[in-house]
């Protein structure tokens, strides 16, 4: 019976260490609470965060204020951080950086330079995360803002 209760804690440990990452899921844009300084918020964005083995397998898509489509991004990253690759996106390189178990930092980057940052956080309820963007958007133009994505 002792044998039993420390096999199942052991399988109750092992559970929690592969838990499911905590920015994987189905994220949409909520626009009444993120803040633009400069650039113009999409009328609505959807980000998909898959787990693939070690990397996290990023989508990101939307549409502007006018209904049209905007360009979409979809790359792949080392969950724990490090060189990302590019499938489909106007930016040529991404890398992220692992900030904390709820933390992350992407830096997407052009012809070698670095053009936009975006650090993000999971709540502690595991319901909203919260990224500062700060850089160059996907359509090229200046853009300092605070997005908050609900968990679908």
């Amino acid at each position: 019976m002792r044998y039993a209760k420390l096999a199942f804690a052991i399988l109750g440990l092992a559970a929690a260490l592969v838990a499911a990452d905590p920015f994987a899921g189905t994220w949409k844009l909520n626009s009444a609470k993120s803040k633009y300084k400069t650039g113009t918020a999409p009328k609505e964005q959807t980000v998909t965060i898959a787990e693939t083995g070690s990397d996290l397998d990023v989508i990101i898509s939307g549409t502007v204020a006018d209904g049209s489509a905007i360009m979409s991004s979809h790359y792949t990253v080392p969950a724990q951080g490090g060189e990302g690759k590019i499938i489909q996106s106007p930016y040529e390189a991404v890398s992220g950086k692992r900030m904390g178990s709820n933390q992350r930092e992407i830096t997407y980057s052009k012809g070698g330079k670095a053009v936009l940052t975006a650090r993000s956080m999971v709540s502690a309820s595991g319901k909203t995360i919260t990224v500062n963007v700060k850089g160059t958007d996907m359509q090229n133009k200046p853009v300092d803002a605070v997005v908050v994505y609900d968990k679908q």
